[in-house]
């Protein structure tokens, strides 16, 4: 029989050990081909929220290439080494989205982000891990950068035409 009175919810956040949360440290790995398109994959949890390849730091001494190697492999199926991402020396800190601040410690509220690309001599079909993304395209850079959810998402692919000019290609 109910009382009446309202259950009590248990928060999410309880429920992730400290151990377990996220490091508010991760990559963007911006994957495109010298056509200038641009992969981008669909999340699984937000479908409509479009993006490049993103991932945290497993551990607080995880090199960020190596974090780039493992996203990479794990949302696309592509094995590269950690010499074929470009560092594009870009970070933004940005606070994190309500609907995933659970992952993180309490005191947590901005997640800093540091961009490389990886660029691939053509387009390719990712192995999408369908917990994670469901989907994926490939645009040309404007329209993916359009696409994207993330304004440092967006703001990275358009940096791609400067940086390929100074490639000279």
């Amino acid at each position: 029989m109910s009382t009446g009175e309202p259950k009590a919810r248990v928060s999410l956040e309880r429920k992730i050990p400290d151990l377990a949360r996220k490091i508010p440290q991760s990559v963007l790995v911006v994957i495109y081909t010298p056509a200038l398109d641009v992969l981008i994959i669909e999340r699984a949890d937000h479908p409509g929220f479009w993006q490049s390849v993103t991932g945290s730091k497993a551990t607080l001494d995880e090199p960020l290439r190596t974090v780039c190697v493992r996203e990479i492999a794990e949302e696309t199926g592509l094995s590269v080494s950690a010499e074929q991402i470009d560092d594009w020396k870009v970070s933004h800190s940005f606070a994190i989205y309500d609907h995933w601040r659970h992952r993180y410690a309490s005191d947590v509220t901005h997640n800093t982000e540091h961009v490389f690309g990886l660029r691939w001599p053509h387009r390719f079909e990712p192995q999408l891990n369908s917990r994670e993304h469901i989907r994926h395209r490939w645009l040309a850079w404007r329209a993916a950068a359009d696409a994207c959810f993330s304004w440092t998402n967006a703001e990275a692919i358009r940096r791609l035409q400067s940086l390929e000019v100074g490639r000279g290609t």
